[in-house]
C-alpha cells in the first residue's frame, strides 16, 4: 500500500511537470496557456476516471494512447503559426522534461514483486530509466555546446521514442485478450487501473509528442543550420 501511495504521488507529480512544461513552452499568450493547462487538466481527470473500474480493454487502452498523440500532432503541426511555436521551444527544456522517466524504476519494482510480467516490465523500466538518466546531461550539453550535440540528440531521441513504442506494444501483447502473445503471469492488466493508467494514457502520449517536436527541430534543417538553431534555442533558454 505504501509503495502504491508513493507511486501515485510520483506519477501525479510527473504529470504536473508535463502540464507545466506544455503550458510554458507551447503557449505564446496568457489565454493560450490557460487553454492548454485547462485542456490537459481535463485530460488528466478523464484518464483517472476511465481507470477507476480497472478493466479497460486493450483496444480502448490503445486508443487512449494513440488519439492524444494524433490530436497533438494535428494541432501542433497543422498550421504555420503552431509550427513556428514548436520550433521556438527551447530544445534543452524539451529534452530535460524526459528526466521524469527515471520513474521507470516502478516497472522494475512491480516486476520484482510479480505484479507485472516479462518482457514488458523489464524492457519498459530499464529503457525509461536509461532515457531519463541521459536527459539532463544531454540537455546541459545542448545548452552549453549546441554546435556539437546534434547527432547525440538524434540518437537519444530515436532511442527514447522507440522505447515508448516498444513498451506500449509489449504491454498490449501481454494484456488479457485475443491479441495476447506473452502469457507470463500476471499479465499487464494492472496498467489499466489507477494510478498506473497515467503512464500509458497520459505520460506516454505527452512525452511521445515532445519526441516528435525534437525531431521536427533537429531534422527540418541541414546540419549546419541545425547547429545554428540549437544555438538559438540555447540562447533563449539562458536568456
Amino acid at each position: 500500500m505504501t509503495f502504491d501511495l508513493l507511486s501515485t504521488v510520483g506519477l501525479t507529480a510527473s504529470a504536473a511537470v508535463v502540464v507545466a512544461t506544455y503550458v510554458a513552452l507551447f503557449g505564446s499568450a496568457l489565454t493560450q496557456r490557460v487553454t492548454i493547462g485547462a485542456a490537459m487538466a481535463l485530460w488528466f481527470i478523464g484518464v483517472l476516471w476511465i481507470g477507476v473500474p480497472g478493466n479497460i480493454s486493450t483496444p480502448l487502452l490503445g486508443a487512449a494512447v494513440l488519439i492524444p498523440v494524433a490530436v497533438f500532432s494535428v494541432i501542433g503541426f497543422g498550421s504555420f503559426a503552431s509550427r513556428s511555436l514548436l520550433q521556438s521551444a527551447p530544445l534543452p527544456a524539451l529534452i530535460a522534461l524526459h528526466a521524469i522517466r527515471v520513474l521507470g524504476v516502478l516497472f522494475v519494482l512491480l516486476y520484482a514483486d510479480k505484479r507485472l510480467p516479462a518482457p514488458f516490465a523489464p524492457v519498459a523500466g530499464w529503457g525509461d530509466m536509461a532515457a531519463g538518466a541521459i536527459a539532463l546531461p544531454l540537455a546541459f550539453w545542448v545548452a552549453r555546446r549546441p554546435d556539437t550535440a546534434r547527432s547525440a540528440v538524434l540518437f537519444w531521441n530515436s532511442f527514447g521514442l522507440v522505447d515508448l513504442v516498444t513498451a506500449v506494444m509489449l504491454g498490449a501483447l501481454s494484456a488479457p485478450g485475443p491479441s495476447r502473445v506473452f502469457f507470463d503471469d500476471p499479465g499487464s492488466a494492472l496498467m489499466s487501473s489507477v494510478p498506473w493508467i497515467l503512464i500509458p494514457c497520459f505520460l506516454v502520449p505527452s512525452l511521445s509528442f515532445v519526441h516528435l517536436v525534437v525531431f521536427y527541430q533537429t531534422l527540418r534543417l541541414p546540419a549546419a543550420e541545425g547547429r545554428k538553431a540549437l544555438s538559438a534555442a540555447s540562447a533563449t533558454l539562458r536568456g
